[in-house]
């Protein structure tokens, strides 16, 4: 029987699991319901085979550092993702330390970031990048090189039968992470199914929310299993299914999320079937997009560990779909688009001609223009060493402009009724790996006077000793919730014995 909670999180994935955890530590007394439309937990862009994996932390990810006008690195958005990550790493730890969850080992170990360019113009982009990160101590264990000899101690399967007459460079860090987002995903959706007054309902289907005039919704929920329909009312209701988020946002009808539109891109990995060469391999590398690509679709050679075992991805190729989820539908686009929508998407649409192009040659790139790109990082690659897998979908932003009439946004917002009674989480990267902050952001905007509370600060610096403060300004407490959360997590300099 499901019966009228204070929450209802609508989608069971990374941000819905850390929400739901983050509402009953602040407030034990709250009644929670959670609805999946799937059949389990974390099966779409929360699973491991459909993200990324990478800790964002803003280590090897070059377009979180993008080049001003006038040559400079503008490290403002790297300083605030990495910080994002920490906020992540400390509250997963607090839940470790308390005993609430499982220990890490199933969903983070550390694995080194770098970053690798090729050719004159972008190696003295990445000198540029390693000088200006340096002097923030979030990366100060950052390295940098152009010898062929160090790169090939960093990366030996990148670097073997690589032609040398070509200038090359890579940063390195110690201090990155791989982290199983599905497993992180299920391990605290099973510590709250443990809890009083959290309920998970699967293969259920939120058909509407209509706002009442006392402030709160009525959802009304259809049971896939057996066909039955029913009606709740709750005080508050997040939006976090991801590619599903934007049509819910739509039927909520709220203000705030008038001319919303979303533009959904697909992906998918080469996966290793070699183990000679998995084994060759004990980093993530990250390279630089190729002109028009969107974020997401930044190419790299990732050293993962999935299920107990370790594999090697590359990829993301991107690709054009019209579907906002993996398990969607063929016209989920199409009917995302109505008049309050129509001009910013289709202003947006005009501005990215050269994105869709792009999409729609990465669907027919052929296996030889795959192999292609994968010889990029490795030279000696051979395509019966790899397969194909089918990642997951991205819905990318489409918003109003003043200016432009609507722009494509990469990245993630959040959108809340004036009431706070709402709210709607919209975007892709770097999600996951931040969404312990993404949804702080959350509970500020929300619950301000609640967040504001003696209660739920006391709280809120216990589960994050860093809240409210900045670790790129403050080197010792950097220093200090470093050592106790990398302790906690197990995040000790890897050893490759550690695979």
């Amino acid at each position: 029987m499901i019966s009228d909670p204070d929450i209802v999180l609508i989608g069971a994935g990374i941000m819905s699991a850390t929400l739901g955890v983050l509402f009953r530590e602040l407030d034990p007394t709250l009644n929670i319901q959670i609805f999946e439309t799937l059949d389990d937990v974390a099966l779409e862009s929360s699973d491991a085979w459909n993200n990324a994996g990478t800790g964002h932390a803003a280590l090897c990810e070059l377009n979180y550092t993008p080049q001003r006008a006038d040559g400079s690195i503008d490290v403002s958005k790297a300083i605030k993702v990495n910080e994002s990550f920490k906020i992540s790493l400390q509250f997963w730890a607090y839940l470790i330390e308390q005993k609430l969850i499982s220990l890490p080992s199933e969903f983070i170990r550390k694995v080194p970031h770098m970053s690798f360019v090729i050719g004159d113009k972008d190696v003295e982009f990445l000198r540029k990048r390693h000088a200006s990160m340096k002097e923030v101590p979030l990366f100060k264990a950052m390295e940098f090189s152009d010898d062929p000899k160090k790169l090939a101690e960093w990366m030996p399967l990148v670097m073997e039968g690589r032609d040398l007459s070509q200038p090359l460079a890579a940063t390195h860090t110690e201090d990155g992470t791989d982290v199983n987002f599905g497993a992180l995903t299920r391990t605290l959706f099973n510590y709250l199914k443990g809890l009083g007054g959290v309920s998970i309902h699967l293969n259920h289907e939120v058909r509407n929310l209509t706002r009442k005039k006392n402030g709160s919704w009525m959802i009304q929920i259809k049971d896939k299993s057996s066909g039955s329909e029913r009606y709740l009312n709750t005080k508050f209701v997040f939006l976090g299914a991801g590619g599903g988020v934007l049509p819910l946002l739509q039927k909520s009808k709220i203000p705030e999320g008038d001319g919303y539109g979303g533009f959904p891109v697909s992906g998918q990995w080469l996966r290793c079937t070699n183990r000679e060469l998995i084994e060759q391999h004990q980093v993530k590398v990250y390279g630089k997009a190729s002109v028009g690509a969107p974020p997401m679709s930044v190419p790299h050679l990732d050293t993962r560990m999935i299920d107990g075992e370790k594999g090697l991805l590359f990829g993301p190729f991107a690709g054009f779909t019209t579907k906002y989820l993996k398990n969607g539908s063929v016209f989920d686009f199409v009917l995302s688009i109505h008049p309050g929508n129509f001009l910013p998407m289709t202003a947006a649409g005009l501005q990215n001609i050269p994105l869709t192009i792009y999409l729609i040659e990465q669907v027919f790139q052929s296996t030889t223009g795959r192999l292609a790109a994968l010889r990029e990082f490795i030279p000696k690659a051979r395509m019966e060493d790899w397969k194909l897998e089918t990642a997951g979908q991205r819905v990318q932003i489409i918003k109003k402009d003043p200016k432009k009439g609507g722009i494509l946004e990469f990245g993630t917002e959040i959108i809340c009724a004036g009431d706070g009674s709402l709210a709607a989480l919209l975007g892709a990267s770097p999600g996951a790996s931040t969404s312990v902050a993404i949804m702080l952001d959350l509970l500020s905007e929300c619950f301000p006077e609640k967040v504001r509370s003696p209660s739920w600060q006391t709280k809120l610096h216990q589960m994050i000793p860093s809240y409210g403060k900045s670790l790129a300004r403050d080197p010792n407490l950097l220093q200090e919730v470093t050592e106790w959360a990398d302790g906690i997590l197990g995040l000790e300099p890897l050893k490759e014995e550690a695979f």
